[in-house]
């Protein structure tokens, strides 16, 4: 069970902390849901910026995300049903 920072709450401005029970840490910009991780919160920022940049129009095109997921070591189904699991709130 993944766990936030004390104290966040699910209308605040920012990013929002989750620290998952694999040990990494995913950053959520809470205004857009965009989010990423990584193996602190430094960088989980640093990939959070350049999940935003992708988000707003001003990242790198993947021309084979499945390939990309796959090397990232990403499990996700693409298309999937239903919102991301740091959405979820409990």
């Amino acid at each position: 069970m993944a766990t936030t920072e004390a104290g966040d709450e699910p209308d605040m401005d920012g990013v929002r902390f989750v620290h998952e029970d694999n040990g990494r840490v995913t950053a959520v910009h809470v205004e857009t849901g965009v989010a990423s991780f990584g193996d602190d919160e430094a960088a989980a920022l640093r990939n959070l910026a350049d999940a935003l940049d992708s988000h707003f129009g001003a990242g790198d095109t993947i021309d084979d995300p499945a390939g990309y997921l796959e090397e990232s070591s990403i499990e996700v189904e693409i298309g999937g049903e239903g919102s991301p699991p740091w959405l979820d709130r409990e």
